[in-house]
């Protein structure tokens, strides 16, 4: 099961979170999309899933903060207690033996980053 990790500023837009998964592999596989929970009912995030075909995963901020990544933001573990939020959730997801296929990659804009995360779901 693939599932690709979201983060995500307030403002992003449909097209920088586009641009984030793209980068990340694209969504041609993916069983899910995952983000932390209070950002999980996003409109522009239910509308990238809708347009992937996918539902949307919303993972705890203590589930996520108990995810090592291998990408860190400092702003993001201030904040998350974890490096990366777009790996944290895609790993979290994805099942406890899942391992990343794509690590973080950040929009143009930065206001959206993604990650591609494969296992055995949860």
């Amino acid at each position: 099961m693939k599932v690709a990790g979201l983060g995500f500023k307030r403002d992003v837009t449909l097209a920088s979170l586009w641009e984030a998964l793209l980068a990340a592999g694209g969504p041609d596989g993916l069983a899910a999309v995952a983000t932390v929970s209070d950002k999980a009912d996003a409109e522009v995030l239910k509308q990238l899933a809708r347009e992937c075909g996918v539902p949307i995963k919303p993972i705890p901020a203590d589930v996520l903060s108990r995810v090592d990544t291998p990408t860190q933001s400092k702003l993001v573990a201030e904040k998350f207690d974890t490096g990366s939020v777009a790996e944290a959730a895609a790993l979290a997801a994805a099942g406890p033996r899942a391992r990343l296929i794509a690590t973080r990659v950040v929009s143009q804009d930065r206001t959206a980053t993604a990650a591609i995360a494969e296992g055995d779901g949860a």
